[in-house]
């Protein structure tokens, strides 16, 4: 779970006042940013928001994204569920740029490390021949 202290960006004294960027908002997009690209097939959250969203909670942007703050940046890791049949590796390296540059361009924070754990494949739903059958008798 991430810590409830604000992200202050570099001050100048030329700037009209202070930016500081929730921890909440640096997984939202890095959540969209992951999510972007094909062949993700979802950001997979941890037991606590499965529970939550069953129990009536709205589904968070920022499920499946963990972030860490130290003095030099932050870090993330991205737990994943990729599309079966696409190359891992290479949706991985396009999740990670994705994601840096987003952050880099949005925030202005230094990001170290874009860690991404798949920790799962999913397969296309088929959908059962007899509805496809009875669409038809109706008709």
């Amino acid at each position: 779970m991430t810590e409830n202290h604000l992200i202050q960006i570099a001050q100048n004294k030329e700037q009209l006042g202070d930016v500081e960027i929730s921890p909440e908002v640096i997984e939202v997009i890095a959540g969209i940013a992951a999510t972007e690209i094909e062949g993700v097939a979802s950001l997979r959250g941890n037991f606590a928001s499965g529970v939550a969203e069953r129990l009536g909670r709205k589904a968070s942007h920022g499920k499946g994204v963990k972030v860490e703050f130290t003095e030099e940046g932050v870090t993330l890791e991205l737990f994943v569920d990729t599309n079966y049949g696409v190359s891992i590796p290479e949706v991985c390296k396009k999740m990670q740029e994705n994601v840096f540059q987003t952050l880099k361009n949005m925030t202005a924070i230094n990001v170290l490390s874009v860690d991404v754990h798949v920790v799962g494949v999913q397969f296309e739903s088929a959908k059962p021949e007899h509805e496809g059958s009875q669409k038809k008798e109706a008709q």
